[in-house]
């Protein structure tokens, strides 16, 4: 489930918001495979580049998995229809789940890390052009590396069209930072998370490098303490997902990293959720994404602020049906 932080001075002026994603079965996972540190070997020119083949311990990720995927799906989780008539929600339903997704945390910082703490906040979004730079770790095949390419500048276009934010990859001047790497691989990410976040303590920097098995993926977003605007964001995918776990990351991932910064229980359909019942972006969280960048809302907003201007939305989306 997305693991959401509040924001909390880092470096002034910035904050930081956390999210993380572990996607966890309803039932009994797999035993997690056995851990051990790994070597990643250097990134080559693509020109240059040969094959690198997977560590054991990476392999094994794979096959857990692809377990944990098989598992989720004989529960009839991971949905890709966007819901239905199963899932009717209200005008009423979508302003306080908004409310509740975009200006409340999960998480608060702390010395140690982030503590599960659920706390008010304020409306936070992107003000400047979404930039996102992809990286993939030295494992990832070529043929995988296309297949991602094209489905993140997919769901980036359609990020922009829903939000009317330009959202888009760029190999120049990126602003967010999404890696996809195999286990060993990560644990060798921490200059280029420090140099995008600068201000995170070892500790925070280890939450990204040395993530549980049941976290799934993460993004962090950096913001202005100030004006609550994102400046900065990082996100990281396994590489050893299969093909839904690792493409339901990425519409989490990077939506979440847009502003939709907590989970609700009574968000249905919805990605942010903590039931694993849809794993792609619904019709719902369209609307909430559209309500986020609505020029009537403002980055720095209260609940108290934002509700009646929310609700209004919510009507105008829905036609009334409370």
């Amino acid at each position: 489930m997305m693991l959401c932080g509040p924001r909390r001075s880092i470096l002034p002026p910035r904050a930081l918001a956390l999210a993380a994603c572990a996607l966890l079965a309803a039932c009994n996972p797999p035993a997690p495979p056995p851990t051990g540190h790994g070597t990643m070997p250097r990134p080559r020119p693509a020109s240059l580049r040969v094959p690198v083949p997977e560590s054991p311990e990476a392999q094994a990720m794979r096959a857990y998995y692809a377990r944990i995927q098989t598992d989720l799906l004989a529960q009839g989780l991971l949905r890709t229809d966007g819901g239905g008539r199963d899932t009717p929600y209200t005008d009423r339903m979508l302003a306080e789940n908004f409310i509740r997704i975009a200006l409340y945390d999960e998480y608060e910082r702390a010395d140690s890390g982030f503590a599960q703490r659920e706390t008010e906040s304020r409306l936070r979004r992107w003000e400047a052009p979404v930039k996102v730079g992809l990286s993939f770790g030295a494992s990832v095949p070529e043929e995988r590396r296309a297949t991602d390419r094209a489905r993140i500048a997919s769901y980036l276009a359609r990020l922009a069209r829903i939000t009317g934010h330009p959202i888009g990859l760029s190999d120049s001047g990126a602003n967010f930072f999404l890696h996809i790497v195999a286990e060993d691989e990560r644990r060798e990410l921490g200059p280029a998370i420090s140099s995008a976040l600068p201000g995170l303590s070892a500790t925070e920097v280890a939450g990204i490098t040395e993530m549980p098995t049941s976290t799934y993926c993460l993004v962090y977003a950096l913001s202005d303490d100030e004006t609550s605007v994102y400046t900065r964001a990082f996100a990281v995918i396994r590489a050893e997902h299969p093909d839904l776990l690792r493409l339901s990351c990425l519409h989490e991932e990077l939506a979440q990293g847009l502003g939709l910064a907590n989970d609700s229980p009574a968000a249905r359909p919805s990605i942010f959720n903590d039931d694993e019942e849809f794993a792609l972006l619904t019709t719902q969280d369209e609307l909430l994404l559209r309500m986020l960048y609505d020029p009537r809302l403002r980055p720095g907003m209260t609940v108290r602020e934002a509700q009646p201007i929310v609700e209004a939305i919510a009507y105008e989306l829905l036609g009334g049906e409370s």
